[in-house]
Parts: structure tokens; C-alpha cells; sequence
């Protein structure tokens, strides 16, 4: 099944916001019901395929004459136009295809994505790698005029070779994350990767954007779990990792982790995979202020026990109902929300018994108030729900998009209140007071990430509006200490911020490498650094 055209995941499961909701978004922040109605998708108007009979036939023999396989026909083309950004679909749902691409192009295996690569060449044709389309940040269109071929990997996606003695598994980059799950589950194994984007998500998106899952206390983060990396490039096949740790020169896997489609195809992936846990237990506790809270979580994270979930919310977002999305609202009515923490162990029964009691000492010294199993349990039903009702907000007429970032614990405190400060005060300035919110998602022994929900009226004209308050968030990040993205990764949207964020000569450095396994810059043009 694909993707909502012009929204998130299975259109069967929208669901419209709650009259309490809709009421506050209304009485709160001025938010009025939308002008008009989303263009359906057969009303929009897509220009002609850029691409000559000369180049569809050598993308055809690059795919082993499957004409299928190369589709130039409209709608493929509007659904792999853009990713899920709010931007992406506010521009969609207007019928604005300017970064369609001119066609798309499904391989069956290494070697068919680099015969791909040399027609692309040979044309003149630049190409988007394009696993589930989730990125949000600008990752799949290019950013610079001209053709462009999306390269589907849909049909890459078998377990290749699973090593039970090394516990890794060799998977190919198309293979959705739920499909990898049941994949190794029938082995006893698990990944442990369930970022907010699991449903949809391929594990070579994972890996080209350093992705974390919400259980990232406990599995790590999926560059952690990356042992070695197959890259098809115009210039050959890398191959990197032979062993789980090395010292042999710098690490080639850590050139291609991060690259999002920059210097080459991602087409297999070495991990490292755990048993599949016998027990799952979720639960909450309750902290009478972020800080306290976000105490608790540093103590956890430097000494342990660990949990291997470990979230907490603001008082905003706490008091809103946002750490458990299908509950939206609900909370509205408490005095007494505070920040809630939602704290989950995974493992052997008896391993997780043993963090959970240690973990719960912790949190009980550090002041938090434990509040039952209910709300981790419903926070892990409702784990990947909200970007539906970020399209239910859209719906509404709300602009809603989220930003993440992560810094030093020593350093939170303050990146938090600035980029708070930067939001609020470009979208109050522009008559459109927001409500800022925020949750703790990833922790570490040295830091932590920040992840923001902005909600607001949309404005005259939404995407100007929220890309004035997002480069004004993007400054502060920056000023802060912060780093430009945490787990969304680059992309277009934060291309400009990561370019001061590495510097000139790391810059120069990284277009050295693009250079030599991309001499021509057809890979992802303008997505990581700017196009030549």
C-alpha cells in the first residue's frame, strides 16, 4: 500500500481533531477554518515528462527491460514529489508539483541501481534515492533545476543473510521497518529501531539519515547498530565494515551514514540484531517541573539503570495531552498535569524487573511521582499517531510542524529556552501567536535532544510563515551550542545551518569526498551541502 498522497501513512486511519481541540485552537490562537479544499490528486496538472526516448531506454536496459519499472505516468511521479514536512504537503495540497520528478525508476539489486546510475549519467539526469518518503526535512527533491529520476527501492527489500553466531543481520535498503521487524521476528530477533516513523520508513532512510528510535535509552541510536554499509556510486561500489570495531584509518561507514543520497545509493545494511524481548512494561511518573524532570532523566542516563525508553514532556505539552497523542485534550482539565515522564523496559523478565526497581529508587529520589501503567502503555499505542493529527491540525486550518535538535546537559537549559523564545517571538510578531511545546526523546550519558511541536495559525501564506520562524529557530540552535538536527537529519532545510555548523574546511572536506565518488553532481544535488 502507498502513502497518503498529500498527507501521512493509511488514509484509513485519519481521524478529525476533538471538539476540545478545535475549541482552543480557535479561542487560544485565532485558528479559522481553511479557504478551500485540497486539490485532489487527478486534478493536478503535471507537465510532461522532461525525459527523451533515448534516456528512457537506457533506464529501461539499466532495469532489465522492465518497462514497468521506469514510470513517467502522473500520479507516480505526484507521489514521489517531496516528502512529509508541513511545507512539503501545505505545497501539495495546493497542487504545486515544481519538484516532480521525471521519472521513477525501480531496481532490483546492486547491480541494476548502478546501471541506473550510469544512464543517469550518461543523460545528464540527476536522481533522489526514495525509500518510505518520510523525510521532513527536504531530503527528496533536489536543489537545483533540472531532470531528476527517483529512485524507488521498494523492490530491495529481502533479508539477505542473518548470522546467528555474530548476531547480525545484512538487509536490503528498501525493506520497511515493520517488514524487518517480522523478518527477524521469525528468528527470535529484533532490531530494537521504532522511531515515529516505523510504519513507513525503509532501513536505507535509516542509515542515509542517522536515524533514532524512540527506544534509542536501550537499543541506541541505528548508526550505533550499523556494523557495514554497501554504496553503489557513479563511480563503482564501496563496500565498508569488516568487523565490529577497527582501527584501521578512519571509518568509512561514518562518510556514508548521514549522506542522504549525496555520495551514493545505500544498497545493504549490516546490524547488529537482539533477541526479541520476552517482557514490554510502560509506564509514567510525574514531575512538578521540567527541570526536575529533566534532572531525573540525566541521573538515569549517566548512572542507571537505564530504561530502554526514556521521554519527558514539558508542562505545555503535558498539560496539551501531547505525550500520548491518541489522548489529545484530555488533560485540559487538570490543574495538576506537570511534566510527565513516560518510562519503558524491554528485555528478559528478570532484567527487567531489576532496572525497573532500580530505575523507580531513582526517579522517586529525584521527586517524581509514579503515576500507574496507564500512560506509558497508552503513549505506546499511540507512539506513531501523531503525525495524523499533525494532518488533522492542517485540516483545520493550524499550521503544525515539529524541529529537533540536542545538546550538553550543562547546555540544555538554556538551548531550550531559545529556541522557545525564537519561536514564539517571529510568530507572535507576525500576528500569530503559537503554542510551543516540547519533550525530552533521546538520552545519553553527556546530553540530551529536544524535540518541539509548533502549533499556530497559519497566516496569509503558511510556508513563508513557518520558514521565517523555522530559520529564526535554526539561528538559535546554533547560538545555543546546539546541534542543527538530531535525528531528522539534513536535507535541504537545514543545509545552510549544517554548513556553519561544520565549518568551511569540514565543508571543503565533505565536497572533496562528493566530488570523488560524484564527479558529475547528479546525486541528491543541494540536499547535505549546496550544488556546485
Amino acid at each position: 500500500m502507498d502513502m497518503l498522497w498529500n498527507g501521512w501513512g493509511d488514509p484509513a486511519r485519519a481521524t478529525p481533531l476533538p471538539d476540545t481541540v478545535t475549541g482552543l485552537l480557535r479561542e487560544l490562537l485565532g485558528v479559522t477554518p481553511r479557504a478551500a479544499a485540497p486539490l485532489p490528486l487527478e486534478e493536478i496538472g503535471v507537465p510532461a515528462p522532461p525525459l527523451d526516448a533515448d534516456a528512457r531506454r537506457a533506464l529501461e536496459a539499466a532495469v532489465g527491460q522492465r518497462a514497468r519499472d521506469v514510470r513517467t505516468d502522473a500520479e507516480s511521479r505526484i507521489r514521489h514529489t517531496r516528502g512529509k514536512s508541513t511545507p512539503d504537503l501545505l505545497r501539495m495540497r495546493a497542487g504545486d508539483v515544481t519538484d516532480t520528478p521525471a521519472a521513477v525508476v525501480l531496481p532490483d539489486g546492486h547491480d541494476e541501481v548502478l546501471a541506473v546510475l550510469a544512464a543517469c549519467a550518461e543523460h545528464g539526469l540527476a536522481l533522489v534515492p526514495f525509500g518510505g518518503g518520510t523525510s521532513v526535512v527536504g531530503g527528496l527533491a533536489p536543489g537545483r533545476e533540472g531532470a531528476f529520476v527517483a529512485l524507488d527501492l521498494r523492490r530491495m527489500n529481502r533479508l539477505l543473510d542473518l548470522d546467528e553466531v555474530s548476531r547480525t543481520a545484512t538487509l536490503q535498503p528498501g525493506l520497511r521497518a515493520p517488514e524487518a521487524e517480522a523478518l527477524l521476528a521469525e528468528h527470535g530477533y529484533t532490531l530494537g529501531h521504532f522511531p515515529q516513523s516505523y510504519e513507513w520508513a525503509t532501513v536505507g532512510g535509516f542509515a542515509a539519515t542517522r536515524s533514532s528510535g524512540q527506544a534509542s535509552a536501550g537499543y541506541g541510536r541505528f548508526d550505533e547498530m550499523v556494523l557495514g554499509l554497501t554504496l553503489a556510486t557513479p563511480r563503482g561500489t564501496l563496500d565498508t565494515g569488516r568487523a565490529p570495531r577497527s582501527a584501521a584509518g578512519p571509518d568509512l561507514r561514518q562518510l556514508v551514514l548521514g549522506s542522504e543520497g549525496a555520495f551514493g545509493v545505500i544498497t545493504s545494511v549490516t546490524v547488529r540484531v537482539r533477541p526479541a524481548p520476552e517482557v514490554r512494561r510502560y509506564e509514567g511518573w510525574r514531575f512538578a517541573s521540567f527541570d526536575e524532570g529533566t534532572a531525573a532523566l540525566r541521573r538515569l542516563a549517566q548512572d542507571g539503570p537505564r530504561p530502554t525508553v526514556l521521554r519527558l514532556s514539558d508542562e505545555t505539552e503535558t498539560l496539551i495531552g501531547l505525550a500520548q497523542p491518541d489522548a489529545v485534550g484530555a488533560s485540559l482539565e487538570r490543574q495538576d498535569a506537570g511534566c510527565l515522564a513516560v518510562v519503558g523496559f524491554e528485555g528478559t523478565g528478570e532484567d527487567t524487573a531489576h532496572r525497573r526497581e532500580g530505575a523507580a529508587e531513582i526517579l522517586r529520589e529525584s521527586g517524581g511521582t509514579f503515576a500507574g501503567e496507564e500512560p506509558g502503555e497508552r503513549w505506546a499505542h499511540g507512539r506513531y499517531s501523531a503525525p495524523y493529527l499533525r494532518d488533522a491540525l492542517l485540516d483545520a486550518g493550524a499550521l503544525a510542524e515539529t524541529l529537533e535538535t540536542a545538546t550538553l546537559w550543562s547546555r540544555l537549559p538554556a538551548l531550550y529556552a531559545a529556541v522557545r523564545e525564537a519561536l514564539t517571538a517571529t510568530l507572535t510578531a507576525a500576528g500569530t501567536p503559537p503554542l510551543v511545546m516540547c519533550h525530552i526523546s533521546h538520552v545519553y550519558e553527556n546530553g540530551a535532544s529536544l524535540y518541539f511541536t509548533v502549533v499556530s495559525a497559519q497566516g496569509e501564506d503558511a510556508v513563508a510563515h513557518w520558514t521565517r520562524a523555522k530559520h529564526a529557530a535554526n539561528d538559535a540552535i546554533l547560538a545555543a551550542g546546539g546541534t542543527i538536527t538530531h535525528h531528522h537529519a539534513v536535507g535541504t532545510d537545514h543545509r545552510d545551518w549544517y554548513v556553519r555548523e561544520a565549518g568551511p574546511l569540514g565543508v571543503e572536506a565533505l565536497r572533496a569526498v562528493k566530488r570523488s565518488l560524484d564527479p558529475a553532481g547528479l546525486l541528491s544535488p543541494g540536499v547535505l551541502l549546496p550544488a556546485d
